[in-house]
């Protein structure tokens, strides 16, 4: 037990001085639509933050020694009401980094009222990191897409609707394909089903009512194909505020597409989780994805 405690101790030290890189506007030129948000943006105590309407990527490249060439662009959830940036945003990059992989978390636009926003930000995100991947010491058939809760929603989303780019633009970005190569999804909202899925993101994304169309369009599981990335699930058993149907739903679908996946669902955890240490068993969650990684032959 002593020497457990020591290495967990040696991992939040390690991790902690592990800064990140750069912070870039996802938008240089500025976005192409705005979600009405003039107010400032507010940054809590606990590091969630509210009122977002820039969206910015912060990169954390891991030591040359040790890059395996693999890249995660990081989604954090909240709701689409905020977003938990600190636990399931910059500590998931810092631990990548400890492996040889970059992170590079993505702070979204949130909706109020204009579903296509977040969205919107993931998919330029992907396009632009595929842009410096060579800078960056990235391969551009090895970048995926993790999300958390509602953030995972949004991950799954931008991995069942994608393109491969626009060859015939003149913005050399436009040209690259926004597909993520992977998924990575923390007890993610799925569905926007009355039956089993998330009210609240639901409301903050698409609104109050009973829009069929956009309840549709945003219930992920009835989107998957055999074009879908590769897929990693994590969540636990007694998760109340997104329950683990999603995720089930979800993976089912997958299998359904022959689409690779894995799922893993924890006795204990309930939701939220994150990178949150002292929290067994969930906390063995990041080494089940690194292996993983290796058995789909994204990393060495």
């Amino acid at each position: 037990m002593k020497n457990l405690n020591l290495i967990i101790i040696l991992f939040f030290i390690s991790t902690s001085i592990i800064a990140q890189n750069k912070v870039l506007k996802v938008w240089p030129d500025g976005a192409p639509s705005h979600n009405d948000m003039d107010e400032a943006e507010v940054t809590a105590e606990n590091g969630h933050i509210s009122k977002i309407s820039k969206a910015e990527m912060f990169v954390y490249l891991p030591e040359k020694r040790i890059n395996t060439g693999a890249a995660v662009v990081i989604c954090p959830g909240g709701g689409y009401w905020i977003e938990a940036m600190e636990h399931e945003g910059h500590a998931i990059a810092k631990w990548l980094n400890t492996k040889g992989i970059a992170g590079i978390v993505l702070k979204y636009r949130l909706p109020y009222g204009h579903d296509k926003i977040p969205s919107e930000d993931v998919r330029q995100t992907m396009r632009t990191v595929r842009m410096n991947a060579k800078e960056w010491g990235i391969e551009t058939d090895k970048i995926g897409l993790a999300g958390s809760s509602a953030g995972g929603h949004l991950a799954a989303t931008a991995g069942t609707r994608f393109d491969l780019g626009n060859k015939e633009s003149t913005n050399p970005v436009e040209k690259l394909s926004c597909r993520p190569d992977f998924l990575l999804l923390l007890y993610p909202v799925i569905s926007f089903n009355e039956e089993f899925g998330h009210m609240g993101s639901r409301i903050n994304l698409i609104g109050e009512g009973n829009n069929w169309e956009l309840v549709e369009k945003y219930s992920n599981e009835l989107h998957v194909t055999p074009q879908t990335p590769p897929t990693f699930l994590i969540l636990a058993d007694d998760d109340k505020s997104v329950v683990p149907r999603n995720s089930i739903e979800f993976y089912l679908q997958l299998k359904e597409n022959d689409v690779p996946a894995e799922i893993h669902i924890f006795a204990k955890g309930g939701h939220g989780f994150g990178m949150r240490k002292n929290n067994l068993p969930v906390d063995n969650w990041p080494n089940l994805f690194y292996d993983w990684l290796k058995a789909i032959r994204i990393i060495e």
